[in-house]
């Protein structure tokens, strides 16, 4: 049995990933109604959340293990994807980003959050630092970017061997014996 063409597999990775955005979507809406950030309010500063996640003895733990887990199962994905190591490397990042933008759609559709791109968030707990609190235009761009860069990748590599340089040229040039 041959494997599915390229864009096939690419869509069914991009389908892949939008399921597990949204899944992802509906988990926060739990762990949000859990800590306390109702539907309509802004996310409190990185501090802010820490607390409230913290006042839950057993969550902050389980939620960075959830999000390893999520990264495991992208990454899972895009190795069974495709055989070699760049065009996993792109399908990784296109499950990635389809993932992340799906992600906010989905609390959009849910909460009505977040109003504007310009809304800060915070993006992952894992590991901690201060640089996971950014507008939520910054993932998104970044997303936009990782599928542009991984579909690339992905095509370019899942399509097969390059010719080498000048092979066409070889190819078409007339064969003659200059031997005498």
């Amino acid at each position: 049995m041959r494997p599915a063409p390229p864009r096939a597999r690419l869509l069914a990775l991009a389908l892949f990933a939008v399921a597990m955005g949204w899944l992802e979507g509906v988990v926060v809406v739990y762990i949000r109604a859990m800590i306390g950030i109702t539907p309509g309010t802004t996310v409190p500063d990185p501090a802010g959340v820490a607390e409230r996640l913290h006042a839950i003895p057993w969550l902050v733990g389980t939620e960075q293990t959830r999000e390893l887990a999520t990264l495991v199962m992208l990454a899972a994905v895009s190795w069974i994807a495709a055989r070699a190591w760049r065009a996993r490397l792109g399908a990784f990042l296109v499950c990635f980003g389809v993932w992340d933008i799906v992600y906010y759609v989905a609390l959009s559709a849910l909460l009505r959050w977040p109003p504007s791109l310009a809304t800060m968030d915070v993006l992952f707990l894992i590991p901690p630092s201060p640089l996971w609190y950014q507008p939520v235009w910054v993932p998104v761009a970044i997303s936009c970017g990782m599928i542009a860069g991984g579909a690339a990748l992905f095509l370019r590599e899942a399509a097969g061997p390059r010719p080498e340089p000048g092979s066409a040229l070889k190819r078409a040039a007339p064969r003659t014996d200059n031997r005498s």
